[in-house]
């Protein structure tokens, strides 16, 4: 038996119409390849992961992973989508409930925003992906740029929409909000994501400290006068 056959062994039996996989096993299959792959990048870095390596790891053949994925790159491409969905879904859920918050609820949907996007930003791994892509910038610079655009610039532009829905309902006054949501943004996750960017730990209440302080901070700027 071939190298290959052996790895196609390793995957589902079971198959839909045809010898194909079905829908929900090939869903499977990619979270799976997007997780080994994910692991190996953060232990290993990008440049000493191998494409054999991540077929080896999750269990795939060689021809099943280039089918999905032309290169490594492309293959850190999608790491690093999957992990913009994850960071994007807090200011989704922010969004969703400032459409519901009361009249002067900005405190707790900017409170509640502010934990979440700490949260995401300690998770394990988010820290050597940064440093990854960091590592990496020079080299492939489309990468940073792809990190920065789809990742810290629609996290700008999706508060910019959740501050938005807050101006109109008069609770703050703010004349650009895209600008407002980035200085958010730096004033929430600035000083955590460099600690953890240089692996320096975290101390949790001098944080919890320090974010209370820079929402209050934030919302002075920006409170409506009739507010």
């Amino acid at each position: 038996m071939t190298q290959s056959a052996t790895a196609d062994a390793k995957e589902p039996p079971k198959r839909g119409g045809g010898g194909r996989p079905t829908r929900e096993e090939a869903a499977r299959r990619e979270a799976r390849i997007v997780e080994v792959a994910t692991q190996l990048f953060m232990e290993r870095g990008f440049d000493a992961t191998s494409i054999d390596a991540v077929a080896e790891a999750a269990g795939v053949s060689k021809p099943t992973l280039y089918a999905r994925y032309r290169d490594k790159r492309a293959l850190f491409e999608a790491i690093l989508d999957e992990r913009i969905r994850e960071w994007l879904a807090p200011l989704s859920a922010a969004e969703a409930q400032a459409l519901q918050a009361k009249p002067g609820g900005a405190e707790a949907v900017l409170d509640d925003l502010s934990r979440s996007l700490l949260a995401r930003s300690q998770e394990p791994g988010a820290a050597a992906l940064t440093r990854c892509i960091a590592a990496q910038a020079l080299q492939f610079p489309e990468m940073a740029k792809l990190a920065y655009e789809e990742g810290w610039l629609r996290g700008v532009r999706a508060v910019a929409r959740l501050l938005d829905v807050l101006a109109a309902q008069g609770q703050i006054r703010v004349e650009d909000t895209e600008i407002a949501a980035d200085l958010f943004l730096n004033l929430i996750l600035g000083r955590s994501s460099k600690q953890a960017l240089y692996g320096i730990t975290v101390d949790p209440v001098a944080q919890e400290k320090r974010r209370r302080a820079a929402v209050a901070l934030f919302l002075a700027g920006v409170r409506s006068r009739s507010g």
